[in-house]
């Protein structure tokens, strides 16, 4: 069976994205019902990325190029939630996500990929596999968006969560690219 399943519902995440960008840029209090739509939308796209996973492994669809679409509707869908929602959080009443919330998001991310860059030109050959510590940071990233849309008032505990799994997960990635680097050397 090949990986075309998996392909189509990681395919289907990205396109989820711009219509939740979009529900969540046309957001006003007076259209509160976008929030929901919003998250909606977002909550569909997270749960396909654990129906894409569970696909791929359950009936063996794996494939290179899944391994790449994969983290890449992951990002697209996050940092793009994270970037519109701080964009538009002078309109929420309860809650709204500080700068530096998305100042260390962006940067973990950008760091990741500046280092598997790094390594491509390099022509070093690795394999993409999300650490446990890249997963727990990426839940904890949808869960602070969710409690976000949802403007419920504890969601300011959810983000120091955020930033120490963001934090960590980003070392641990530094660490192994200098290990790889190492090994080339």
């Amino acid at each position: 069976m090949n990986a075309a399943l998996a392909n189509q519902l990681t395919c289907l995440r990205i396109l989820i994205v711009p219509f939740f960008v979009t529900t969540v840029l046309y957001y006003s209090p007076e259209k509160d019902y976008l929030r929901y739509v919003a998250l909606a939308l977002f909550s569909l796209a997270a749960a396909l990325d654990g129906l894409d996973g569970y696909v791929a492994r359950r009936f063996q669809q794996t494939s290179q190029i899944g391994a790449i679409l994969d983290p890449v509707a992951d990002k697209l869908l996050l940092i793009s939630g994270f970037l519109v929602l701080y964009k538009m959080g002078p309109m929420f009443e309860v809650v709204k996500f500080p700068i530096w919330l998305i100042v260390a998001v962006l940067s973990r991310d950008i760091i990741i990929l500046i280092g598997i860059g790094i390594i491509y030109l390099l022509h070093i050959p690795i394999t993409f596999q999300a650490s446990h510590w890249s997963k727990a940071c990426t839940f904890s990233q949808v869960f602070a968006i969710v409690f976000l849309l949802m403007q419920w008032s504890i969601s300011h505990y959810v983000w120091y969560v955020v930033l120490g799994l963001t934090i960590i997960s980003g070392l641990d990635y530094v660490i192994k690219g200098f290990k790889i680097l190492q090994k080339e050397a």
